[in-house]
């Protein structure tokens, strides 16, 4: 069956994107049409992306599932996709899906490549899933125990959730850091505790660097108790990065690992699959306190100036979500 066509977002080079006439190509009986409701930029990779700072030995392994073209552009980038079954299987139509498929008003895309969206949890809400898929994974890697003492550095998006899901570890003491005051706001209504990382409590069992800043990853070193894991989160592209690995690090035995998404965490590789670990971050999104995390939205046609706007703040934005009419 022949599908409409559609609008996508392309970054046409660094610092300037377009928006774009998209012809469709025909459905087969395994895919869905669907029709987005609503997109969410990534204040991270995303901005990574669009600024060009990508570097060159990445270019393969950053591809987003969905991607057209190649960095640094002209490229069709994106992650974060709630929509509405348009045209597919009778079982498939009118269910909302989410899909890490880049900004683009209708879409076709094989059935495998959806997750359906749990009955109680509200479309717009849902942009969140690939941000929750970080923060599972991260939990993963850490492998928070009963009574740990936990700081995460940053109070971004993905940082607030790893601390939210930190929090429900029986006994943990979870502290939120970030040099900004204001994000205290957001740790009250995520019930988290929140301090400025040099006020924050030492000798912690884990601390998990979510900051996307070197300084943040060096106040990280700074916290961990004795032969305690410090998890980096932060991806800093073509940046170069300065730690004090002098000092008290060895002799404090400390161990500093990656955490990436794009693999599930070895602890659960054997027994979980990236579809597996979605389902299960769509699952964790339906406490509607989480909606704290979205501060922004805008239509999509304005979405060359919007990611402008956001690459360019000097106050980090949390989620950002795009609407589709």
């Amino acid at each position: 069956m022949h599908a409409a066509n559609a609008q996508a977002f392309w970054i046409q080079a660094p610092g300037h994107g377009e928006v774009r006439q998209h012809a469709l190509p025909n459905r087969q009986a395994h895919e869905l049409l669907v029709r987005t409701r609503y997109s969410a930029v990534s204040r991270g990779t995303e901005s990574l992306v669009f600024q060009g700072k990508i570097p060159e030995s990445e270019y393969t392994r950053m591809r987003a599932p969905f991607q057209e073209g190649d960095f640094p552009g002209p490229v069709k980038y994106g992650y974060a996709n709630v929509g509405v079954v348009e045209e597919g299987p009778d079982a498939w139509c009118g269910r909302e899906v989410f899909c890490l498929y880049p900004h683009q008003t209708r879409y076709v895309i094989p059935v495998e490549a959806v997750v359906p969206l749990p009955e109680d949890l509200p479309a717009a809400r849902a942009v969140l899933a690939a941000n929750m898929e970080t923060a599972v994974n991260a939990l993963w890697d850490a492998g928070p125990r009963v009574g740990d003492r936990i700081s995460i550095v940053g109070a971004g998006v993905v940082g607030s959730l790893v601390a939210w899901l930190c929090q429900q570890t029986a006994g943990a003491r979870v502290q939120l850091l970030d040099i900004d005051a204001g994000k205290a706001e957001l740790a009250a209504a995520l019930g988290l505790p929140f301090r400025h990382p040099h006020d924050a409590e030492g000798e912690q069992d884990i601390v998990i660097n979510a900051s996307g800043n070197p300084h943040g990853l060096r106040s990280a070193l700074a916290l961990a108790g004795y032969e305690a894991e410090v998890i980096e989160l932060s991806w800093f592209g073509r940046d170069e990065v300065t730690l004090p690995l002098g000092e008290a690090f060895h002799s404090r035995r400390l161990t500093l690992r990656a955490s990436q998404v794009g693999g599930v965490s070895p602890a659960r590789r054997a027994r979980r699959s990236h579809a597996q670990r979605l389902q299960l971050a769509l699952t964790l999104l339906r406490d509607a306190r989480l909606d704290a995390l979205i501060d922004g939205e805008s239509d999509f046609l304005d979405l060359p100036t919007t990611l402008a706007r956001l690459s360019d703040a000097d106050r980090p934005a949390l989620c950002h979500r795009i609407r589709y009419s």
